[in-house]
């Protein structure tokens, strides 16, 4: 397959397609959430991250049927600039969020989720869709060596920094099962990724005190299922799976829908 390199880089598709993207740098301004003021029976705000290649809009269709069914919500525009940088922009805008999160992340953006709910309190379930759960150490590029079988051909160029997917490939790696017109729209608004985005290890594991969820997409071909699975397995997280793209919140809204209400309501 090949890549295209905003600045003179290509990775391995296999470390690449785990992204998918949006958003400005710079951190968000953080202030002192207080005690909670939210009700017993009131609904938790979900938090949703996207991952490299994509942006906030990605989720759309999953927002309103989150907000139809009466919860708040949130779409972050994730730096895509390292995962420790993101990490602690996510953490900083978790800060401003009062009461209970449900704090969802897809491909890379199952990364941050991973680091930056350990910083917060308020979060109260993980929800992976397919996305990266890394252990304590492990970087995202590493574990995307556990689809060594996708169609790629990778290329490295040293002095590079940022990688893109080639728009005449971004069906077939992150959209195969969205309609022809919606893939290509996705690919000409990619936002490409900083490659710290898969060179920075990992440093927190909020997986092993918070309850998590992960929805595994059998059609993917970011990620392979088998990856999902194994990553999934040792979190500990209550699993669903659905035959779906890498792009799933796309092309199955209702089902992501589905699986993020049902870790909401473990929060009750």
């Amino acid at each position: 397959m090949r890549i295209h390199v905003p600045r003179r880089v290509a990775l391995a598709a296999g470390a690449l397609t785990l992204l998918a993207a949006t958003t400005a740098p710079g951190v968000a301004m953080a202030t002192d959430k207080g005690p909670s003021s939210a009700s017993a029976s009131a609904k938790p705000t979900v938090v949703l991250v996207h991952g490299a290649w994509a942006d906030s809009s990605s989720w759309s269709s999953v927002m309103e049927r989150l907000r139809a069914d009466g919860y708040p919500v949130r779409a972050i525009a994730n730096p895509l600039q390292g995962l420790t940088s993101d990490t602690a922009y996510v953490s900083s805008y978790l800060s401003t969020i009062k009461g209970p999160v449900v704090l969802v992340g897809h491909s890379y953006g199952g990364a941050v989720i991973t680091n930056s709910a350990a910083s917060d309190p308020d979060v109260k379930a993980l929800v992976y869709i397919a996305g990266f759960i890394p252990a304590k150490g492990e970087t995202v590029g590493g574990l995307a060596k556990m689809s060594p079988d996708l169609p790629v051909v990778p290329t490295v160029v040293p002095d590079g920094t940022e990688v893109s997917i080639d728009p005449d490939q971004f069906r077939e790696v992150f959209a195969g099962d969205v309609d022809k017109t919606t893939a290509a729209d996705l690919a000409a608004v990619q936002r490409p990724a900083n490659i710290k985005a898969v060179m920075d290890a990992s440093a927190q594991e909020a997986f092993r005190t918070i309850p998590s969820w992960d929805l595994i997409t059998r059609q993917d071909h970011a990620i392979t299922p088998d990856a999902q699975r194994f990553m999934a397995k040792r979190a500990g997280a209550h699993t669903e799976e659905v035959d779906a793209s890498h792009a799933v919140m796309i092309s199955r809204p209702g089902t992501v829908t589905h699986i993020i209400e049902e870790a909401a309501r473990s929060t009750r």
